[in-house]
This record gives structure tokens, C-alpha cells and sequence, in this order.
């Protein structure tokens, strides 16, 4: 879609807002149901978000409990909760029953214990139950985010008997491109897909269609090395197994789209050094607090950096010209190690279990990386330093010095994610922030410890 479609679109969802709201004043909201029904859930968030508060619950009169359902699954949780209670008793009741229990399930967990007993209570038993034991899987496991929502058959069924089945089941599940194979004891046997349904004859049986070899996980996988399958084996959908090997849930690729995304927002907060999500909502004290604590550690560590320059200061007294490259040796090893930083994070992954010969080969490459950056980066400061300053031997230091603290840097960069990846810790924690600053200890210190070894030829 083009940035004209995207503006004509926002466009046709402001005029329908404002379409709305005029049709509450006037009292004839319901005569839009059939226009609401070509809009996405999405879009209808969008509309909700739009709306003055006093519009919203006659907004939400005028959806099916259905489409009201998937609207609410788009909106923020704590929005979601509060358009809930909106609702009366009875209509929250019946969306309850409609949502995704997985998305129910991680709904549920940010609500206080009041407010989700008093959610749970208005459910369906059945439903009801199916949320507690969903809610008993960690929120960052397979059985965490999977539904129970799915079809499945047995093998002796015939082509005719399992698409009555779909049929059946159809409105209740969002998901019938993978339909699941199971033996007598609830176990996976094997995949087939609507699309063999359709292209098969009514009479023949389901084991004939079935592929037998079907990607499983258990309940306790990783949300992120699940999802790290679904890129592998470009999977729709994967099917979740209890410790027994009986099927309990099917984790579906819209799930997996959630989860490369928390992945991916927790991996750069971390880089960032604020560890925890700081968007535009967050209230300025939540966002400071946030970010203190990495910074007050790196503040100390930057004191560091001002002792390093007093114990030189006998030689920047006699050289002044040092401190003019100060700041690019330091930002130069900071960026090469950040860049380092970077390239190892995006290769450890819980399923990527290094070996120690695939650990010397990564070592051994970054250094040849870091040593030529530098070589280039140092030969070329050290023509510009020694032309502007007249002093090829000073350009010299400064070019040899860099050599040093780019390949420092890059190994730097290299070796602590690696290490914080040993000790089963995260190695986004090794953040963007703390490499720089550590860098900036370890270039300084070359720096002017190399000018202090080679005084004799500056003065």
C-alpha cells in the first residue's frame, strides 16, 4: 500500500469517525452495524481510540459480539479492561466467551486478582476453565501464548466427515489451514490442510492425505525458540503437547508476529539501556526511574574515564594538541564496538548453542575486522593529523593509537556478549551504552598511554 492509499485510508476512517458520532447525537447508531462489518478489528480500535468517551459505549451497542471481540484484542490492556467494564454484565460476558483464550489468558494477567475473578465469574465454565489453565503456563512459553481453538480429526476419517467438521467448527476458530491428525489418545499423528480437503474426492480417508512427519513443541518451550521454528520451517501454525505427548494447544503465526515484536522491543530497550518498554504514554517519573539505574552506573563508570585523564595530565600539559582527537578516539572505539555488539546479538539465540570452535572462529574474524578498520582509519587520521598540525610524528600516535582501540573495541564487543551468553544471562544486556563507556576507559587509556610512551618525539 502507497502513502496515497495509507492518507485516503486514515482519511475514510477520521470521516466515518466523525459519521459516528453524529449518528449517536441523532440516536440511529444502529442503522451503521452493516458498515462497521467491512472494517478491520484494526480499524475499528483505531475509531474507538478516535472517539470522544461519551460515544464509546453506544459505539460498542452497535458491533456484533463477535467483531467486538477482535476490536477489544487490538486495544492496549489496560484500555481493553476499561472498555470492558464499560459493558454491561451480560454483553462483557458474551465477549469474554468469544476472545482467543490465549489472548484472554495474557489479558487476564494484567488485571488485578479483583477485577479478574469478577471477569472470570461472567464466563462460561467451560471457558472459565480453559483461561486458568492457560493462565498456569508461563507468559513466555508455548502453552502461553497457544490456543485451544483448532480442529483436528482422526486418521479413518473420511474427506466428506472432516470438512463437516471445519464447517462446524468454523466460527470458532480463526485457524483451519493446518487441521491436526490424532490417535486415540489425543496424540499428534499427523497434518493435513484445507486445501487437500478441498482437492481430494468426499470418500477418501484422511490417514491417505496426512503428512506424518508434523513439527511439534511442548508446553514449556520458549516463546522465542518457538517462533525461531516457525522461521525455519515456514510454518502456519505448530501444534503444542502436554509432558503425556497430548495435544492441548496449536500456537498460530499471528501469535508468532506478537512475539518477534516483544522480542525485538525488549532487545532494543535493553541496547538502549532502559531494560523495560518506554513509549509515549509512560509518565515522565515511570520513564525516569527506568533509565536511572544503568545510567547512574555508567555516570561512576565515566568518572573513570576524568581520573584516566588526570594521571595523563603531565603529558597533555605538553602536548595540547592530544586533546583535539580525544573525542574521535573515543567515539570511533565506541562505534566499532556497538557495531560488534550488534552482529553477536543478532547471532546468539537460545537455539544457537556455540561451540567453542565456532566461538575462536567469530574471535579470529573480529580481530582481522577490527585490524582492518583500524589499519584504514588510522593511516588515514594519522596523513590528516600530521598535515594539520605539522607534526607527522604526533599523526603517527594518533594513528597507531586508533589501530589499538578499534580493534580493542571490536574485541570488546565481541567477547562480553559472548560471555554474559555462557553465563546464561542476556546478552542484550551488554547494552549499547555500557560497551561505549567501557571503550572509552580502554581508549583513553591507550591513547595516552601511547603519547606518554613516545613524548620524547612530540615536544
Amino acid at each position: 500500500m502507497n502513502d496515497i492509499d495509507i492518507r485516503s485510508r486514515e482519511q475514510d476512517l477520521h470521516n466515518l469517525t466523525l459519521s459516528i458520532e453524529d449518528a449517536v447525537r441523532r440516536g440511529s447508531i444502529e442503522e451503521m452495524h452493516d458498515e462497521f462489518e467491512e472494517w478491520e478489528a484494526y480499524d475499528l480500535a483505531t475509531i474507538y481510540l478516535a472517539l470522544n468517551e461519551a460515544y464509546r459505549p453506544r459505539f460498542m451497542d452497535a458491533l456484533d459480539t463477535e467483531l467486538l471481540a477482535d476490536m477489544l484484542s487490538e486495544l492496549e490492556p489496560e484500555v481493553e479492561i476499561e472498555a470492558l467494564y464499560i459493558l454491561s454484565k451480560d454483553r462483557a460476558a458474551q465477549v469474554l466467551n468469544r476472545m482467543d483464550n490465549d489472548d484472554l489468558a495474557d489479558l487476564m494477567g494484567e488485571m488485578t486478582d479483583e477485577v479478574r475473578e469478577y471477569m472470570l465469574s461472567i464466563m462460561e465454565a467451560s471457558e472459565r476453565e480453559t483461561v486458568r489453565e492457560l493462565m498456569n503456563y508461563g507468559p513466555e512459553t508455548a502453552g502461553g501464548i497457544m490456543t485451544n481453538r483448532y480442529v483436528w480429526f482422526y486418521a479413518k476419517y473420511t474427506v466428506r466427515e472432516a470438512v463437516e467438521k471445519v464447517k462446524h467448527f468454523a466460527d470458532l476458530t480463526n485457524d483451519v489451514q493446518d487441521l491436526y491428525v490424532l490417535d486415540e489418545n489425543k496424540e499428534v499423528i499427523g497434518l493435513t490442510t484445507y486445501r487437500d480437503l478441498v482437492l481430494a474426492s468426499d470418500t477418501e480417508l484422511i490417514e491417505h492425505l496426512m503428512r506424518e512427519n508434523v513439527v511439534k513443541v511442548s508446553a514449556d518451550m520458549d516463546q522465542e525458540a518457538v517462533a525461531h521454528l516457525f522461521e525455519q520451517y515456514d510454518l502456519v501454525s505448530i501444534p503444542v503437547e502436554d509432558t503425556a505427548g497430548k495435544l492441548i494447544g496449536v500456537v498460530t503465526f499471528d501469535d508468532v508476529l506478537d512475539v518477534l515484536r516483544e522480542e525485538a522491543n525488549e532487545d532494543i530497550n535493553k541496547l538502549a539501556g532502559t531494560d523495560k518498554t518506554i513509549d509515549f504514554n509512560t509518565h515522565f517519573l515511570t520513564a525516569a526511574k527506568r533509565r536511572l539505574p544503568w545510567l547512574i552506573m555508567l555516570l561512576f563508570l565515566g568518572l573513570l574515564s576524568g581520573s584516566i585523564i588526570s594521571i595523563f595530565q603531565g603529558t597533555l600539559s605538553q602536548v595540547v594538541a592530544l586533546t583535539f582527537f580525544m573525542p574521535m578516539i573515543a567515539g570511533m572505539t565506541g562505534n566499532t564496538g556497538t557495531q560488534s555488539l550488534a552482529v553477536v546479538i543478532r547471532g546468539l539465540t537460545p537455539q544457537n548453542k556455540m561451540s567453542g570452535g565456532a566461538i575462536l572462529r567469530l574471535l579470529w574474524r573480529e580481530l582481522r575486522v577490527g585490524f582492518t578498520i583500524g589499519a584504514v582509519c588510522g593511516i588515514s587520521v594519522a596523513l590528516v593529523a600530521g598535515i594539520w598540525q605539522s607534526s607527522f610524528a604526533l599523526g603517527a600516535v594518533i594513528g597507531f593509537s586508533l589501530i589499538l582501540t578499534i580493534v580493542i573495541g571490536t574485541m570488546a564487543g565481541t567477547i562480553i556478549p559472548i560471555l554474559l551468553h555462557k553465563l546464561k544471562i542476556d546478552p542484550a544486556v551488554a547494552s549499547g551504552p555500557l560497551i561505549t563507556t567501557l571503550n572509552d576507559l580502554f581508549s583513553l587509556t591507550v591513547y595516552f598511554g601511547t603519547a606518554t610512551l613516545f613524548i620524547s618525539y612530540l615536544v
